[in-house]
C-alpha cells in the first residue's frame, strides 16, 4: 500500500487521482509508491503471495501479476468531483463500472438499475421512444447490470425458484431507469448529455456507496454458533478500507456485515507464532439492551497491511484537518457553484439495503475489565482493550463505563 508521502518534486499520496498497482488473477493487489519499480516487484511477487495470502504453492508458482492503472486510494472524493478532464473522468468511470458489474461494490437493485441506465446512455445514446431498446438491453444485459441480476436459470430448481416471479423484472427496471435519465438543458432546449457529464453523473452516484474507492483485502470471520455441530465455522469476507472508515463485506452474499467510521472504532493486529494473523476491530454495541463493547476477529495474512492502512488513513485525515483551508478560496478554473460535500449528499437509507450493517451475522466477543479475560460477558471496564484509536475528543467512540449492576455471564 502507498504509505508514504511523495518524494521531492513529486506530489504527495493524495495529490494524484490514479496510481499504478500490481495485481494477479487471485485478486491480490498492491498499490505502488512512486519509488517502486514494477519489474522488481514482479520478481518478488511469489514471496509476497506466500507472505500475505493463503494461496496453495502450485497457484503461487503459476500466478502471473499484471500492471494496472487504477484510482488512487488516498484521493479524496470531493477532489474527484472537481475534475473536468474527460479522459480522466472516463478512466474513473470505467473502473467504477467494472467494480459495480463484478459486484465488488455491492449495490441495491434500484442503484444497479440507475447506474446501468447511465451506462446505456454512454453506450447507446439517449433513450429514443419507439426504438427497440428492450431487445438491445436484453442482448447486452451483462454490460449494464451485475451478473447475479442477469442470470437466467434453467432446469427444475430454477423454475421453482422463479415461480410466481415476473420474468425480465430487472430488464424492465433498467429500461424504466433508462427512460428517466434527464438530459442536460440549455436555453430552453434539450440536448444530448456529453460523455463527460455522464461519467460525472455515474461517479456522483457511486459516491453514495460507502466503499467507493476503497482498498480491498481478503479474510475470514467466525460464523455465529448455530448449535454444537456448527461451531468453529468461518465465512469469507472482503475488508474495504478508505479515508472514511472500514467496511466488512460478505464475499458470497455481497452485502455489508459491518461498517464503521474511524471515529467509531479502535483496532490492532496480532500475529502470534504458528498462529493465523488477526485484525481486531472494537466498536460499541448492545446485548439485550445493555451497552457493551464488541470485538470482531478478522483472520487474514493481510492483517498487518490492513492495520497499517487504517493508521495511515487516520494520519492523512488529521493532517488535512490541520492544514489551512486553501481549497475554500475559489480559483479561476473552479465552478461557480460550490460542490456539495460528502456529508451533504443523500445517503442510502433503505431498510434492508445491502450497505446496512448486519451485525447479527457476525460472531463477536465481549470482554471483561482490563482485558484480563476474554469471554462472553457484559464487560466492566474503564478503558479500551486497544490503544490504537482516534482520541475520544475527536469522534463518537465511547467505552462502557463500569457499573456494578451489570451481571456477568
Amino acid at each position: 500500500m502507498d504509505g508514504a508521502d511523495g518524494t521531492a518534486g513529486q506530489p504527495g499520496p493524495a495529490e494524484r487521482s490514479h496510481r499504478s498497482s500490481v495485481s494477479s488473477v487471485g485478486a491480490r493487489e498492491v498499490q505502488l509508491k512512486p519509488k517502486h519499480q514494477p519489474y522488481k516487484l514482479g520478481r518478488q511477487w511469489p514471496d509476497l503471495l506466500l507472505r500475505f495470502t493463503s494461496a496453495p504453492d502450485d497457484d503461487v508458482a503459476l500466478d502471473e501479476p499484471s500492471l494496472q492503472f487504477r484510482r488512487n486510494v488516498f484521493f479524496p472524493k470531493r477532489r474527484e468531483l472537481q475534475i473536468h478532464d474527460e479522459e480522466i473522468l472516463r478512466l474513473l468511470y470505467e473502473e467504477a463500472k467494472g467494480n459495480v458489474l463484478s459486484a465488488r461494490y455491492p449495490c441495491d437493485v434500484e442503484d444497479c438499475e440507475a447506474l446501468g441506465a447511465l451506462v446505456c446512455c454512454v453506450q447507446l445514446g439517449p433513450y429514443q421512444p419507439g426504438q427497440p431498446a428492450a431487445c438491445t438491453l436484453r442482448e447486452k444485459l451483462d454490460s449494464f447490470l451485475p451478473a447475479h441480476l442477469c442470470k437466467r436459470g434453467h432446469g427444475l430448481f430454477a423454475s421453482l425458484r422463479s415461480r410466481g416471479a415476473k420474468t425480465g423484472t430487472h430488464e424492465q427496471g433498467l429500461l424504466n431507469a433508462y427512460r428517466q435519465v434527464k438530459e442536460t438543458s440549455s436555453g430552453g432546449g434539450i440536448h444530448e448529455a456529453t460523455p463527460g457529464a455522464l461519467y460525472h453523473a455515474y461517479l456522483l452516484k457511486c459516491h453514495e456507496l460507502p466503499f467507493y474507492g476503497c482498498a480491498f483485502f481478503h479474510g475470514e470471520v467466525d460464523k455465529p454458533a448455530q448449535g454444537f455441530l456448527h461451531r468453529g465455522r468461518r465465512k469469507p469476507v472482503t475488508v474495504a478500507i478508505s479515508l472514511e472508515g472500514v467496511h466488512v463485506i460478505d464475499s458470497r452474499e455481497k452485502y455489508v456485515l459491518l461498517g464503521l467510521r474511524f471515529q467509531e472504532l479502535s483496532w490492532d493486529h496480532t500475529a502470534p507464532e504458528e498462529e493465523e494473523p488477526i485484525l481486531w476491530l472494537e466498536f460499541d454495541g448492545d446485548s439485550e439492551g445493555t451497552p457493551v463493547n464488541k470485538l470482531l476477529r478478522i483472520y487474514s495474512k493481510q492483517a498487518e497491511l490492513m492495520s497499517s492502512l487504517i493508521e495511515y488513513c487516520i494520519e492523512l485525515n488529521q493532517a488535512a484537518e490541520r492544514a489551512p483551508a486553501q481549497e475554500s478560496v475559489p480559483s479561476p478554473h473552479s465552478p461557480a457553484d460550490p460542490l456539495p460535500s460528502p456529508a451533504q449528499r443523500p445517503k442510502l437509507q433503505r431498510q434492508g439495503s445491502v450497505v446496512c450493517s448486519r451485525i447479527q451475522h457476525l460472531s463477536t466477543i465481549d470482554y471483561v475489565e482490563d482485558g484480563q479475560g476474554i469471554k462472553r460477558v457484559k464487560p466492566k471496564r474503564t478503558t479500551s482493550f486497544f490503544s490504537r484509536q482516534i482520541s475520544t475528543s475527536q469522534g463518537s467512540y465511547t467505552v462502557v463505563q463500569p457499573t456494578d449492576s451489570l451481571e456477568q455471564g
